[in-house]
């Protein structure tokens, strides 16, 4: 039975953690998995623009024996031209698992309801779930076991923020969301981490108070305004300002790692002063995004390799 990623709450906690395991070793011996998704073909589509989903992907699957299809709004806009659905028929027919990054999540719930191979989230308006696994990866990478960290994001409350909040959850890692008043998360998404947390002895909490984040080991922050917003920066530059990544924040919680899932707008939401510093896995973090996906897609497509 085939097994979608669209949520990234369809792999419970030990499932998350074999995965991250697999993906360190494919990271450490890439050698052993070079064939591992030999005679596979993985369509990648995209109605939004994207420079590290996109070529994460398309390599990962190279670097795995895989053949990836990207496929673009020059073929028209799923929905327009074809229904969705239709889309999901067809595809499925040929590929061996769907890849999308969508404006809507109600678009990868069709495809994942119509297609008989797997459909992966590669990011829509709720959930961003492939970035978490890498975040997460990352995560491990500099510390070991991430149950025993706070985990403290700051900035805007989008899909970016929902996936890493869930995904803390189910692995035990206390987060906290700082937000300003009316940029805060989905609220049913924090209901639904909290209650995840809770079962794991981990805890999640929403506030629009820096102070908040004090005594955090990761700092991880976003741009300020989500794609397809077009609001010029600038404009929301005094809401979000206090909420900047940069030293004089570091020094007041006491946290040694930054993340951020890029693109960066440096002076914005983060300094270049942090962002180039040693608190920075910013680009170990956005390499790591072709690893955990490669070890997702294996998961997925070859699970006895």
């Amino acid at each position: 039975m085939k097994q979608d990623f669209i949520t990234g709450l369809e792999l419970d906690e030990k499932k998350i953690l074999t995965l991250l395991s697999l993906a360190q070793k494919m990271k450490a011996q890439p050698q052993d998995y070079a064939q591992a998704l030999a005679g596979k073909s993985i369509v990648t589509l995209f109605e939004k623009q994207s420079l590290r989903t996109r070529l994460s992907f398309d390599i990962g699957i190279n670097k795995l024996g895989g053949h990836a299809v990207y496929l673009d709004q020059q073929n028209g806009a799923m929905g327009s031209r074809e229904s969705v659905k239709d889309f999901a028929l067809n595809i499925s027919t040929w590929a061996d698992a769907i890849v999308a990054r969508v404006n809507q999540h109600k678009t990868l719930e069709e495809l994942g309801e119509f297609s008989s191979k797997p459909v992966v989230n590669s990011l829509c308006d709720l959930y961003h779930p492939c970035q978490a696994l890498a975040d997460f990866l990352t995560l491990q990478e500099v510390y070991g076991d991430v149950s025993q960290l706070k985990l403290a994001y700051l900035g805007e409350g989008n899909n970016v923020t929902h996936s890493l909040m869930l995904l803390a959850a189910n692995l035990g890692t206390d987060f906290v969301v700082v937000c300003p008043k009316g940029s805060s998360p989905d609220a049913q998404i924090v209901k639904q981490a909290e209650q995840i947390a809770a079962s794991k002895g981990a805890s999640i909490l929403v506030s629009d108070r820096v102070e908040a984040a004090t005594g955090a080991n990761v700092l991880y922050t976003d741009t300020w305004v989500s794609m397809g917003d077009n609001t010029p920066l600038e404009q929301v530059k005094e809401k979000y300002m206090p909420y900047q990544l940069n030293k004089q924040l570091l020094d007041m919680t006491g946290a040694q790692t930054v993340l951020h899932c890029q693109p960066a707008h440096r002076e914005f939401e983060i300094t270049s002063e942090v962002m180039d510093s040693d608190y920075s896995k910013i680009i170990q973090q956005a390499e790591n995004r072709m690893h955990a996906q490669n070890a997702l897609l294996v998961t997925l497509l070859n699970p006895n390799f």
